[in-house]
């Protein structure tokens, strides 16, 4: 009975797509602090709208709800773990590449920011996108994984071929 809630035909793409997001974004992270220690430069100016730069996000995005007590580190820990168990469980159910894609980017963004919160008490973001006087958030990898997931399942719910529920004569 719990293999059928967590397991299911698009399972083994959805969890790899996650397992490599995962990797590709704690390899980053640990690549940006400890090899080129971006820590010890100020901000890295690599075009004249986009720069390298270490920001510690203890909220979520765009630093809102920042959370500097260890309780409120832990409510976003164990927040993205249950939506990444209840994303699981969704994926056991899809039969569409895309969305098991989607949802794979979506669980490995989410536990990768996770990790950051349980091992630095913050986010480690890098990535600065600026352009005539605006500036867009620091992000990371995982955050690009969870909006180009999130991207994934806007697509594929209003192109995705389902049945439209507007026209019975088709279904």
């Amino acid at each position: 009975m719990l293999r059928h809630w967590l397991w299911g035909p698009c399972s083994p793409l959805g969890l790899i797509v996650a397992l490599l997001t995962l990797l590709a974004d704690q390899a980053n992270k640990a690549w940006m602090l400890y090899v080129y220690d971006i820590g010890a430069k100020q901000t890295v100016t690599l075009t004249p709208f986009f720069d390298l730069v270490l920001v510690w996000n203890k909220g979520i995005s765009y630093g809102l709800l920042p959370q500097d007590s260890s309780a409120g580190r832990l409510g976003l820990i164990a927040f993205a773990v249950l939506a990444s168990v209840a994303l699981i469980v969704w994926l056991a159910r899809v039969t569409a590449p895309l969305t098991a894609i989607a949802i794979g980017l979506i669980i490995g963004g989410a536990l990768g920011n996770a990790i950051d919160r349980a091992v630095y008490g913050a986010v480690a973001d890098f990535y600065a996108f600026h352009a005539f006087g605006f500036e867009w958030y620091v992000f990371n990898i995982a955050d690009v994984a969870i909006v180009a997931g999130v991207i994934g399942l806007l697509y594929d719910s209003m192109f995705g071929g389902h049945k439209k529920a507007g026209n019975l004569s088709k279904m």
